[in-house]
């Protein structure tokens, strides 16, 4: 589908930028021109279809019928699922979060949807698909779906709520559950698309930056690093390359759209993709602007803990990745 796409790439840089195929320079350029037309491709049709998705599932609404609703245990598959449809990267998924608990939604499901809509949305998809093909992508989304389910589950069994701030706590203490129905707007389709349009050039206009420095980061890395430069330090013979790279992600932060295109490249050059996608959720799924803005909500015991459980699922989810793939 997109060899049209490399055989432009092969022509700009060989042909009119003049550069032999062996020059780390061309190998550079090639990579970069090939991936940000494949994936900005990619990202306006994955993020327009998630758009027309996402118009049906409203946060307000979502929330609502989440706080009112006894689930027996699927609240938290549907929150890991509502955070798979939103943009959002682990920021900006703090104030849907404090929304969520304003609603007096159980504070182990607001978890679920808190790491999972970083980890998984249209712009990851989009850029999974382009990289890794729709197997590998299937096995994510289902994968980061789990993750949130699994470490909303198990942090709503330490019953944390004692860990919120007081803010939160007389924030639950007054709160009301709502009494409307839970229905989806009957806005014809038509009428929605350009307004899902726009939404998707907000989005873009968001993400390209990211996605134009992490391919070039990529390029970099593809042209002038040498096969099996990262395999010699974690390889799939090293036991504790998955736990080593998520926990040196965790100070670092970037959204999907800049590292993925680096974890291509980490897999290229001989990382096992399992460890590779450890790396990323701990960057994506962790970081300390995150930290600093669950403060309004959360002691610091509480994002101790949450932190620990995530990093665990991570690490679990990087060895099985590596198993399956």
């Amino acid at each position: 589908m997109f060899d049209w796409v490399q055989q432009f790439a092969d022509w700009l840089v060989y042909q009119q930028f003049v550069l032999s195929e062996e020059e780390h320079l061309a190998q550079a350029l090639n990579f970069f021109f090939y991936d940000s037309i494949k994936i900005l491709l990619l990202l306006i049709v994955v993020i327009f279809f998630m758009g027309i998705v996402n118009s049906y599932f409203p946060v307000e609404k979502v929330r609502n019928f989440l706080s009112r609703n006894k689930l027996y245990g699927a609240e938290y598959f549907i929150a890991s699922a509502f955070g798979v449809v939103t943009p959002f990267c682990s920021c900006s998924s703090v104030p849907l979060f404090i929304g969520f608990v304003r609603g007096g939604i159980p504070l182990g499901v607001t978890f679920s949807f808190l790491i999972t809509s970083p980890l998984v949305n249209e712009v990851a998809i989009g850029l999974f698909i382009g990289l890794f093909g729709i197997k590998t992508t299937i096995i994510y989304v289902i994968s980061g779906v789990l993750l949130g389910m699994t470490a909303g589950i198990i942090l709503s069994k330490f019953k944390l709520e004692r860990f919120l701030t007081p803010w939160v706590k007389n924030v639950l203490a007054n709160s009301q559950k709502e009494s409307e129905a839970f229905e989806v707007e009957q806005t014809p389709l038509f009428q929605r698309l350009p307004i899902i349009w726009a939404e998707v050039l907000k989005i873009l206009k968001g993400v390209i930056p990211y996605v134009i420095i992490g391919i070039a980061i990529g390029g970099l890395m593809h042209g002038y690093i040498p096969a099996g430069f990262f395999e010699q330090y974690m390889n799939e013979d090293n036991p504790f390359a998955v736990p080593i790279v998520t926990i040196f992600a965790i100070p670092m932060y970037s959204n999907a759209s800049g590292i993925l295109p680096v974890v291509q490249v980490l897999v290229s050059k001989g990382i096992p993709l399992g460890t590779a996608i450890a790396f990323m959720m701990g960057v994506v799924g962790l970081s300390i602007p995150e930290a600093m803005l669950l403060k309004k909500v959360m002691s610091l015991k509480l994002i101790g803990i949450f932190f620990g459980v995530v990093t665990l699922c991570i690490i679990i989810s990087g060895y099985i990745f590596n198993i399956i793939l």
